[in-house]
């Protein structure tokens, strides 16, 4: 996952699967990526398990005379308005939240859905959490998925996927995760996208601004590690830890 200077043709063909355990996810942690790459000319696509209805839904729930499924209706639009600021498509598993659980199902689904895009990279959460336990639910989801699709033996007959590079988009409090960024992406030619979908979340307003200031401190970081001499204004940034080793024959 490079931000390139590439044009959108060199990418065309390319495709991108991102896994969110929650409807909003995929805005605050990879809205940056998910824009950076549909302008490139890959095509994205967003799985929400849940839609977070039940524990990341507070301000809707506080408006009372609400139900589930009213929660579940509004999220749903605010993921797919977020979703069509970035370019991407975007599905909903409708699994539950607080707890998210998968069944066999769910998992052979997921797998599907990665034999029908065949990703060149994923995105999806961080493999420790100790504050949102759907989080690291989704990962293992995601990455099971991934060797299933990958497996000759299932529905045999139908391309298996590759092995496309798995991301950790970064979680709310990094440190207590063990998360560890090695991937710095430059979202500062996107950031107008990535911060119109983050308005579409009004369930969560208070978060708005949070990760506005994450995104600086990743600018700021990237911006050191690319040296002085670069002619290029990082102001915005996101953050990524790999699962595989990159495979090259260049260091540089």
């Amino acid at each position: 996952m490079t931000n390139t200077n590439k044009g959108a043709a060199d990418s065309a063909a390319k495709s991108a699967l991102v896994v969110s355990a929650h409807s909003a996810d995929f805005v605050w942690r990879a809205g940056g990526a998910i824009a950076q790459h549909t302008q490139l000319g890959y095509k994205v696509h967003i799985v929400c398990l849940s839609f977070g209805e039940r524990g990341e839904s507070a301000k809707l729930w506080r408006k009372g005379e609400m139900t589930e499924e009213k929660v579940k209706a509004a999220r749903r639009e605010e993921a797919m308005a977020a979703a069509e600021i970035l370019g991407a498509s975007v599905e909903f598993f409708d699994m539950g939240d607080y707890p998210l659980r998968a069944t066999k199902d769910d998992l052979f689904r997921l797998a599907d859905v990665y034999r029908r895009i065949q990703p060149h990279f994923v995105l999806t959460h961080s493999l420790k959490d100790p504050y949102n336990y759907d989080h690291p639910m989704a990962t293992n989801l995601a990455q099971e998925a991934r060797i299933i699709a990958q497996a000759e033996g299932y529905k045999p007959g139908e391309p298996i996927v590759a092995a496309p590079p798995v991301y950790c988009f970064e979680p709310h409090q990094p440190e207590q995760c063990e998360w560890k960024p090695d991937v710095l992406l430059d979202i500062t030619d996107v950031w107008d996208k990535k911060y119109a979908a983050i308005q579409c979340m009004a369930g969560q307003e208070h978060l708005w601004e949070y990760y506005t200031r994450v995104a600086q401190q990743r600018g700021v970081q990237a911006k050191r590690n690319v040296g002085i001499t670069t002619s290029k204004n990082i102001v915005y940034g996101e953050g990524y830890q790999s699962i595989f080793p990159r495979v090259t024959g260049e260091l540089a």
